[in-house]
Formats: structure tokens, C-alpha cells, sequence
């Protein structure tokens, strides 16, 4: 393997002011942009690293930047300060056509007057940097690219940006490798990361195992920036394979019965390679309230919701009851976000789980909590009843037979039924479609039927429709 090579770069002042106009108006309109609906007042500079020279033909720079917006408060909590973000910013005279969809703006003062500034994640010579870096392990100012010394990547790989990406983008290289750079970023480790990394260890085949990172060192925690892991080449998303099924009326109880083994084998990785807990009373008791604030959130927000408050509520009482009564749960790490578009099925057929990131919205203390497995399977299960209510017509059945054939699945690997549990399941299904009927209501309303529907299923005791 190569050494590492170290390169001290400074970055010219007032760099930030004279990008602060064109990103005010060209972030939030990001995919991945976290702040929508609220407007953005200016920026904090966390971190500039220069990785080419501006002032040469193509400019590149490695930005952390922090967005000040209007602080909306969670139940309960305080408003937190502005979201950090990763920029990769290409500065050039003039951008090809190619680059047209990349274009940030003209810089009309500043250090980089007259230039034109761009996502360079758009353009290949910075997206090759960015792969021999990793390659070389690479140190640039506060940025450190690390390798798997065991894993080879070849260089002058070709990369392509993926256009697919939500809360996150993607590059592919050569369709081997493929490099996710996080765009929100948080200091301390990364699940994105830590997760793939104790499942390689541990020999798990469901997962890619990370080849390469990119961490930036900044105070006492280290910021993950990005993860490349092997390309899986001819696969098909979980979402996109289930609605193709549909469309053509096809059975996917084979594949979902699949996909529950491999979910079972990444649990069990998972409580092998990292720690467990016992969550007794105390602990139910504080995830009940927080499903209990949620609800009476969603029914301020959505007011449809308001005829199956009471039976939504007994979901989570019924929970807390049986803690009281002395159960007992354990928890562990698990996936944090499952749903049918984080696997991918391979050509022979192999199952493989990806975004190990967690709900990017939460903080990242709690996306690294231990928690119960039926989280992640209640996710799934959700992602059935979406596949299948979006249909035309809809079609409830297939969601059942997925469902069943999911727990069965996972049952035959972990030697535990997620049925044999219904209280804790429906609580935490219930507490799935409160959060997707909010957000429907307020980014998708043409969508609200489909949680509605699990809604008034869920809102009676036996609504768990997994026989």
C-alpha cells in the first residue's frame, strides 16, 4: 500500500463572504438539504481545505459550512444551533454545457471575483482526486482519507455521480467501488461507518464492507465525511424491484421470506460484534413517552388523525403496561432506518443491506443507541404496506403475504418470531405511520392515503395483520 501523503494547504480570506450570496440561494433547493421551508441568514466557516488551486484552470474546495436558519424547537427540547454541511465547490472561468445542472453561480466579489463556482461532485477530475486520495491515503490540512489495507483499489477508475441520491450523494467508479459522501454532517462516529466496519470484522456477507473513509479532524471528535464501499454491479434496489413485482402482479413472497434471513443474519452480526442492554421499566417508560409525544404532535400537525388518537395511544399503553408488569426487552444496535430502498438484491439473488446512517434527522447519540430489533423490522414492514398501497389498485394482500413471509424469514435465522411479540411490534409500527402520515401531510399530501390506511388498521388491538 502507499504511504500517506500529507500536503498543508491554506485557503484565501473571505473566501466564505463571497460564496455566502450564491449559496443562500442554491442550498436549500438540495435534495439533501435538511432546512427546507425555513430561509437560510448566513453561514459560519467550520473548515476550508483548498484541493486545487483556484487560481489554476479548475479550482477545487473542501468546504464544512454551518447554515444559520430560524430555530424551530423539538417537543421538549431546545432548538439546535444551524446544520453543518459538506461542500465539494469546483471554480472555473466558464463551465461546459455538461456541467450546466452543477452551476452554483458568478462570484461578483471576494477572492474568486469573475469565477464561476460549481458542485463539483458533478465533474470528473475532482471526483478522481477525491478516489486517489483515499487511494493514497491521503492527508490534506484537516482532512484524512483512510483504507482498508486488504481491500485494492485500482486507480483511474472512471467516475460517475449517481442522480438517485436523497439525503446523501453517491459516486460510482468503474462500477466497483462506490463512494457516499454525507452531506449533513455531525462530529463523532458515524454508523455509516462503525456499523459496516464491525459487520466486515465479524465476517458478515450481507453488507459491503467499507474499502475506504474520509474523516475531517476538528476538535475532540472526528467528523466522517464519506465511506467507499464495493459497487454491488447489476443489483436491484428492494423499492424499485417490489413495485416492477407489482405492476407485473408477480408473487414476491420468496424474495421477502429472503430478505428476513438477511435481516436476521445482520442483527445477529451486530449483537455478536457490539454490546447489548436489558431495557426494563424505566427505560420502556421513556420510549413510550417519546412515541406519546410524537402521536400528540402528529395530531396537532394532521388533524385527520385526531378519530384514532385514543386506539393509536393504546399501541403504546399496552407497551408500557407490559414493562410495568416486569418484561423485560433487549436492545442492541441495529440498522436504524430499514425500509425496501436500503437493500439491494444481486443478480443471484443475494440480499445485501446498505445506509447504515440511521434517520439523518436524529441526533447521532441516539442513531447509535441499542435498541429492539423489532425497530428495523417494524420499518420493513411499513415498506410492504407503501409498496403495496401504491399500487394500481391498490394491493393489500401482497403486503400480507410479504409481511408473513418477511417474519418467517427472519424467524429461520434468528430463531425468534418478531409475531411472537405484537405489543412491542405495533408500537413500533404505530409509531412508523405516525411520523409518514406527518410527513406526507406536508410534502406528499397526494401520498396520505397510504399511512392513513395503516393508521386506522393500527388504531385497533388486533391490527398487526401478520397472520
Amino acid at each position: 500500500m502507499s504511504e500517506a501523503v500529507t500536503r498543508s494547504v491554506t485557503t484565501p480570506p473571505g473566501l466564505l463572504a463571497s460564496l455566502d450570496p450564491l449559496l443562500r440561494e442554491w442550498l436549500p433547493r438540495q435534495r439533501w438539504f435538511a432546512g427546507k421551508g425555513r430561509p437560510v441568514s448566513g453561514f459560519t466557516l467550520v473548515a476550508a481545505t483548498e484541493l486545487l488551486p483556484a487560481g489554476s484552470r479548475l479550482g477545487l474546495y473542501h468546504l464544512l459550512v454551518r447554515a444559520h436558519q430560524p430555530l424551530v424547537p423539538a417537543h421538549g427540547s431546545p432548538g439546535l444551533p444551524g446544520d453543518c454541511y459538506q461542500l465539494l465547490i469546483g471554480v472555473r472561468e466558464a463551465l461546459p454545457p455538461r456541467l450546466a445542472p452543477a452551476l452554483i453561480g458568478h462570484v461578483t466579489e471576494g477572492p474568486l471575483t469573475g469565477r464561476t463556482v460549481y458542485d463539483a461532485l458533478h465533474d470528473t477530475r475532482p471526483a478522481e482526486l477525491l478516489l486517489e486520495a483515499l487511494r493514497t491515503r491521503a492527508r490534506i490540512g484537516g482532512l484524512r482519507f483512510e483504507r482498508d489495507p486488504d481491500t485494492e483499489i485500482r486507480p483511474g477508475l472512471v467516475p460517475r455521480l449517481m442522480t438517485a441520491e436523497q439525503s446523501n450523494s453517491s459516486v460510482v467508479y468503474g462500477d466497483t467501488l462506490i463512494l457516499k459522501l454525507l452531506r449533513r454532517i455531525v462530529p463523532g462516529i458515524n454508523p455509516d461507518l462503525e456499523l459496516p466496519l464491525a459487520l466486515a470484522r465479524h465476517g458478515n456477507p450481507r453488507v459491503p464492507a467499507p474499502a475506504a473513509w474520509m474523516v475531517a479532524d476538528l476538535g475532540d471528535e472526528p467528523y466522517v465525511l464519506g465511506v467507499l464501499q464495493p459497487f454491488v454491479q447489476g443489483a436491484a434496489d428492494g423499492w424499485e424491484l417490489a413495485l416492477r413485482l407489482l405492476a407485473k402482479g408477480e408473487d414476491f413472497t420468496a424474495g421477502a421470506r429472503e430478505l428476513g434471513r438477511a435481516t436476521a443474519e445482520v442483527h445477529t452480526a451486530l449483537a455478536d460484534a457490539l454490546p447489548t442492554a436489558t431495557l426494563g421499566h424505566s427505560q420502556i417508560e421513556a420510549l413510550v413517552d417519546g412515541m406519546v409525544h410524537r402521536l400528540e404532535d402528529a395530531v396537532q400537525a394532521v388533524p385527520t388523525l385526531r378519530p384514532y388518537a385514543a386506539g393509536l395511544h393504546s399501541a403504546y399503553e399496552a407497551l408500557g403496561d407490559l414493562a410495568a408488569e416486569g418484561r423485560t426487552w433487549t436492545a442492541q444496535r441495529i440498522h436504524g432506518d430499514l425500509h425496501l430502498g436500503q437493500c439491494l438484491r444481486s443478480p443471484s439473488g443475494q440480499w445485501w443491506l446498505i445506509d447504515f446512517e440511521g434517520e439523518p434527522a436524529k441526533p447521532l447519540a441516539e442513531r447509535r443507541m441499542p435498541q429492539p430489533t423489532e425497530r428495523d423490522i417494524a420499518g420493513m414492514l411499513r415498506s410492504f404496506d407503501y409498496a403495496a398501497q401504491s399500487a394500481d389498485p391498490p394491493a393489500p394482500g401482497w403486503a400480507r403475504t410479504c409481511r408473513a413471509a418477511y417474519c418467517t424469514g427472519y424467524a429461520d435465522v434468528a430463531g425468534r418470531d418478531p409475531r411472537t411479540d405484537p405489543v412491542l411490534l405495533r408500537a413500533y409500527e404505530t409509531d412508523k405511520a405516525v411520523y409518514e402520515v406527518v410527513y406526507e401531510a406536508r410534502h406528499r399530501p397526494d401520498w396520505l392515503p397510504v399511512p392513513l390506511s395503516a393508521i386506522r388498521r393500527l388504531a385497533t388491538p388486533d391490527g398487526t395483520d401478520l397472520t
